[in-house]
C-alpha cells in the first residue's frame, strides 16, 4: 500500500510542471551558459515583441527583465536564455 501511496504521489509531482499556466516560470532551464543569447541579444528580441525593457539580469538560470509591455504597463518577465522567449510576466507593482 505504501508503494501504491509513494508512486501516486511521484507521478503528480512530475505532472505537475504540466499543470502550469502558461505564464508560470518554472526555472530553472538547466540550459549550459555557453548556448545563452547575449544580453543585447534578448534585450532587442524583447523589444521586438514590444516590450520596453528597462532592467535585465540573470536570476535563477533564466533572464529576469523589467519592462514597459506595448499597452504601457510596468511588468516583470523572465525570458529563455537561449531563445529569448518570454517564459512568464505578471504587473510589476513596485
Amino acid at each position: 500500500m505504501m508503494k501504491l501511496l509513494t508512486a501516486a504521489a511521484l507521478s503528480l509531482a512530475l505532472a505537475a510542471p504540466a499543470f502550469a499556466g502558461d505564464d508560470d516560470y518554472i526555472g530553472p532551464l538547466n540550459v549550459p551558459r555557453d548556448q545563452w543569447l547575449s544580453t543585447s541579444d534578448i534585450v532587442q528580441k524583447l523589444e521586438s515583441k514590444g516590450f520596453k525593457v528597462r532592467e535585465i539580469e540573470v536570476d535563477d538560470g533564466a533572464y529576469e527583465f523589467e519592462a514597459t509591455d506595448a499597452a504601457g504597463a510596468r511588468i516583470e518577465g523572465h525570458a529563455h536564455p537561449a531563445t529569448g522567449e518570454v517564459l512568464s510576466t505578471r504587473p510589476d507593482n513596485d
